[in-house]
């Protein structure tokens, strides 16, 4: 829950002081996992509310690629 104050959002989690990212975690197919907020100092799930697959990424992943070209040849 938000609030606001003089049309500016205040993020709960900031005020509460709960360890917490504004990111989006994204997570690729080799378990590889970044995230969006360049200042993101732990990459733990439970920090972010925000997650994604690299195929979900605008423009894909080159790992997403490899992974369908590695299925199709075991296929």
């Amino acid at each position: 829950m938000t609030r606001c104050y003089h049309s500016r959002m205040e993020c709960l989690s900031c005020v509460s002081e709960l360890d917490h990212c504004h990111g989006t975690l994204v997570s690729h197919e080799d378990d590889f996992v970044e995230c969006t907020d360049s200042g993101c100092r732990d990459l733990d799930l439970a920090r972010h509310v925000f997650t994604a697959t690299c195929a979900d990424v605008d423009g894909g992943c080159h790992c997403t690629a490899v992974f369908v070209e590695e299925f199709a040849k075991a296929s």
